[in-house]
């Protein structure tokens, strides 16, 4: 299984980016899929999931502004990220999870990791 992250950089605040999960070893309709940031000296936090079933979530302080989605036929998870803030700066991660049916908060649950995206946001 390969995650692949793309679509990190630096934008300004109230920008709008888009990151790309490439995956390989995987068929997204049997597994739970998100997005997790971590900045230094914090824990890995989830941003969005999405299960096997379509079901999202979304971190409280991202609800309204990004947006999870999958492509089955391209194999790719996508998170649109719109009106970004300077807290929303950390390096993101694309997850798979098997198990599919939920959206667990816990990084340590999920099975398989991309290398990370940096996303920087300036004032």
């Amino acid at each position: 299984v390969q995650l692949v992250e793309s679509g990190g950089g630096l934008v300004q605040a109230g920008a709008s980016l888009r990151l790309s999960c490439a995956t390989s070893g995987l068929t997204l309709t049997t597994v739970a899929m998100g997005w997790f940031r971590q900045v230094p000296g914090k824990q890995r936090e989830l941003v969005a999931g999405i299960s096997s079933l379509g079901n999202t979530k979304y971190a409280d302080s991202v609800k309204g502004r990004f947006t999870i989605s999958r492509d089955s036929g391209e194999n790719a998870v996508y998170l649109e990220m719109n009106n970004l803030k300077r807290e929303d700066a950390a390096v993101y991660y694309c997850a798979a999870d098997r198990v599919r049916f939920s959206i667990r908060e816990t990084a340590d649950s999920w099975d398989y990791w991309g290398q990370g995206t940096q996303v920087t946001v300036s004032s």
